[in-house]
């Protein structure tokens, strides 16, 4: 049976390692890796802290992941610790499940202020990632500003507008939950280039900002487009446009009863980060109007006040040496999954950020069918036993999987009361665990 690489331990990772062992049985020889200590990727440290049933998706990837025939090497970073064409020497198929983990850039004049912050490092911060644990964003001011209309962007404003008590049950690592208690924000802007008919947030999401102890959603109803006109939309999107007019009639009576206030801005382009001494103070933004979908400036201008800019507008996937990448598109070129013979991608790092989670389980049954096409059943490498020599050689300290559980077991002891875990933010600290 071949041997198969599967670089990223995120969704669309142990996915595709469920397809291969389904494909081949007791027999496959599956090592999954990632550059972290620990895995679930996306799950662990990309899903909002207190969605806590998206994150127990995990527990289908721990199946897979302790048959005898699926592999986690962890701490080791592929293009670092060891190249894609070393892995190629060892495996008969390398495939890229390495998700999409950092920002688009935010081309705008003052985009470098030190208080504009993108999505993943943020996102990173109050989970825990430890590339972004020290990043102490400054909560000091009353406005924070957040550019985008997606998912991501919901989840950051909700996360800056929460009582601490609303994080109970939730895993949001000790120094984000402390910053955020001490936290000065009032307003919460979110910045959309287009109208309430273009925004990508699900309903649950926008759901639940109705209920949110201490902050209050609004809308302009002059935002909205005639209530006939959602007919057209498909019934997801009606749903979370019913919300924004839910939103929309909130009394304003009633909007002073809460101290904070999650505001959508909607046909607003931001044209720049107003600044003094490299610290943004506001957003310059233009009005827009739809034409044929698309966002046209109107030329009309404004500025909301801003301590705090968050820019929520996607992400791009890592390039890694020797792989062919579409920069433009910010994930691996490929044509559907093949990148070149023996090497693939799936989830983000071939269609790009989008899909739901659940998305990346056909992705990766779909390139397991690829790889079968191309090279059948039958091994020509030595697989894992290759690395594990190369990793003795170089000294690379792997972590597998039981020493994750370790690190888990740990993690689980040190929760606060209330929290399902206290996760640790640096490598040193999870390779010591493995250790205990």
């Amino acid at each position: 049976m071949p041997h198969i690489a599967i670089i990223g331990s995120g969704p669309a990772g142990y996915y595709t390692a469920e397809a291969a062992q389904k494909k081949w049985g007791e027999d496959a020889h599956i090592d999954v890796f990632d550059r972290l200590p620990v895995p679930y990727g996306l799950i662990r440290a990309g899903v909002a802290p207190d969605h806590q049933s998206i994150k127990a998706v995990s527990r289908r990837y721990e199946k897979t992941a302790l048959t005898d025939t699926v592999r986690f090497i962890g701490n080791i970073s592929v293009g670092t610790d060891v190249s894609i064409g070393e892995l190629q020497e060892f495996y008969d198929a390398v495939i890229l499940a390495t998700g999409a983990p950092n920002d688009r850039p935010l081309d705008l004049p003052g985009g470098d202020c030190a208080n504009v912050i993108g999505s993943a490092a943020m996102v990173g911060w109050y989970n825990g990632h430890p590339e972004f644990a020290e990043l102490d964003p400054d909560l000091s001011g009353r406005n924070a500003v957040v550019i985008g209309m997606g998912n991501v962007a919901l989840d950051v404003a909700r996360i800056l507008s929460k009582a601490p008590t609303e994080f109970e049950g939730s895993d949001i690592v000790a120094h984000a939950l402390t910053a955020l208690a001490d936290s000065s924000i009032e307003t919460v802007t979110i910045l959309g280039r287009r109208g309430p008919h273009q925004i990508m947030m699900t309903p649950k999401e926008l759901g639940e900002l109705m209920h949110l102890e201490q902050a209050i959603p609004r809308v302009d109803k002059r935002d909205l487009p005639p209530e006939d006109d959602d007919a057209i939309l498909e019934p997801g999107l009606r749903k979370s446009v019913n919300h924004l007019r839910s939103f929309a009639a909130i009394p304003e009576s009633i909007h002073g009863e809460k101290p904070r206030a999650i505001e959508f801005d909607f046909f607003a382009s931001p044209k720049a980060i107003v600044g003094s001494d490299g610290v943004a103070t506001a957003v310059e933004v233009e009005r827009t109007r739809i034409e044929a979908g698309r966002a046209i400036g109107t030329g009309e201008t404004y500025t909301i006040p801003a301590d705090l800019v968050l820019s929520c507008i996607g992400y791009r996937t890592s390039p890694i040496d020797g792989v062919p990448y579409d920069a433009r598109a910010g994930k691996f070129a490929n044509s559907d999954g093949r990148i070149l013979p023996g090497l693939y991608c799936v989830g983000w790092a071939r269609r790009g950020p989008s899909g739901t989670i659940g998305t990346n389980r056909p992705d990766g049954y779909d390139v397991i069918d690829r790889v079968v096409e191309d090279i059948g059943s039958a091994s020509r490498k030595q697989g894992g036993a290759g690395f594990d020599t190369l990793a003795a050689e170089r000294s690379l300290e792997v972590v597998r999987f039981s020493d994750w559980k370790k690190i888990e077991d740990a993690e689980l002891a040190a929760a606060r009361d209330g929290a399902p875990r206290e996760k640790f933010v640096d490598i040193e600290r999870m390779i010591a665990a493995t250790k205990d």
